[in-house]
């Protein structure tokens, strides 16, 4: 096609020519004309070339009337061809380079790079990648989760919360929920945390987040305990008032509870009233009947240690084992000291064995030598040698290399 135009412009010019001949605008219009038929019968590449070579070529009676056409044009194509291999060695090297060093970009993919990462401008074109840190720079909602202490690395863990956090307006849909959390008393310290647990939170409309919390204050609960629930368990406010007033019947049928006990567990432990009732049923079932404890004695442990029923059972069997049979812990040693159940089965060995080998591994309040069951598994190492068993830490990690 180029060969094709090139053609045209020698022909304009040589119209106004006085030295050629008459008939010569015939030729080229026949040689348009013929060239024009060779491409729209849509033939191979080569012989549509072959056509405009043999037809350029003068017969041997015109061979002296188009010398001069014959030679301007011949020298304008090899310049042209010129011209067109040199741009191609050109280029070829500039792509492989970019190929092989792609952190030398030239200006205009940078500026291309900076289009498809603006997503202020276009919110649904992301460019496709493994985590946010290629959006900060362009997002003013991801700089603002970052200065609120947002983790955004274990937001974009989790399917489909990365594409739904980059099309946020922090203004239009973040800032009216931060304001609403402030008026329910949540410190602004705490807002990182809570958007990092669950950011789906800006799906919720305003409107069904107060209606939750109105229901709260018909149940009595107070300004403070509705400041616990919210600070401490961010998903509370994804549940609808009639999924929260079942499950707090459920515990307050279960565990014989009045309204203070109901409203003391739920700002003690936001997070029981929301856990999977399956798990909660199957510990119920386990402390009742694999460990032994009454309805009296579960009430307790409940409100003392609501933890204990999301602990995994089989854990907590083990835990038990090792308190009541190995230790001699009685049922009334661990209502009272519920923080045996809770830490880990092997730490409860190392530490019970270590004071049974210095004499010191005495439960009973009314012996002496006697050991809280509760500072047995309280604080770090060293402050279990230095205050409960009054040794030292190289006595203690040398008993532990032997075991």
């Amino acid at each position: 096609m180029i060969i094709l135009r090139n053609l045209r412009f020698i022909t304009k010019v040589t119209k106004t020519d006085a030295n050629i001949p008459n008939y010569l605008p015939k030729n080229i219009r026949s040689l348009r004309n013929q060239t024009r038929q060779r491409v729209e019968s849509l033939t191979t590449k080569e012989e549509h070339t072959d056509h405009v070579e043999k037809l350029a070529q003068p017969t041997r009676t015109e061979q002296r009337v188009n010398t001069g056409i014959t030679e301007a044009v011949n020298k304008y194509l090899k310049n042209e061809l010129r011209h067109i291999e040199n741009k191609e060695n050109i280029d070829v090297p500039t792509i492989q380079t970019n190929a092989t060093h792609s952190s030398h970009l030239p200006a205009n993919d940078e500026e291309i790079d900076d289009q498809l990462l603006d997503v202020g401008e276009a919110k649904k074109d992301y460019v496709p990648t493994f985590n946010l840190a290629a959006y900060v720079n362009k997002s003013p909602t991801l700089q603002k989760f970052l200065q609120l202490g947002v983790d955004l690395h274990s937001i974009e863990r989790r399917k489909g919360l990365a594409k739904f956090t980059l099309g946020l307006d922090f203004e239009k849909d973040v800032q009216p929920y931060l304001y609403f959390l402030q008026d329910q008393g949540v410190p602004a310290e705490s807002f990182g945390e809570l958007i990092t647990k669950n950011p789906l939170i800006f799906k919720i409309d305003l409107d069904d987040l107060q209606t939750r919390v109105n229901y709260l204050e018909s149940k009595k609960f107070t300004a403070v305990q509705r400041q616990r629930i919210f600070t401490y368990n961010p998903f509370w406010l994804m549940f609808s008032t009639h999924r929260i007033d079942k499950r707090l019947g459920h515990f307050q049928k279960e565990f014989h509870l009045n309204g203070d006990d109901v409203r003391f567990l739920a700002s003690k432990q936001p997070r029981l009233i929301t856990y999977n009732m399956d798990h909660i049923r199957k510990a119920s079932f386990c402390i009742r009947e694999e460990m032994g404890f009454d309805k009296d004695e579960i009430k307790c442990l409940l409100l003392s240690k609501p933890r204990l029923w999301m602990i995994n059972s089989d854990e907590l069997i083990e835990r038990f084992a090792y308190a009541h049979q190995t230790m001699g812990l009685s049922h009334d040693l661990l209502i009272q000291f519920p923080e045996v159940l809770t830490s880990r089965e092997f730490r409860l060995r190392q530490r019970h064995e270590f004071l049974a080998t210095l004499g010191r591994a005495q439960y009973d309040p009314e012996k002496d030598l006697y050991t809280s069951p509760k500072d047995l598994v309280s604080g770090n190492d060293y402050h279990f040698v230095r205050n409960v068993a009054k040794s030292d830490l190289e006595t203690y990690e040398l008993f532990l290399k032997t075991r």
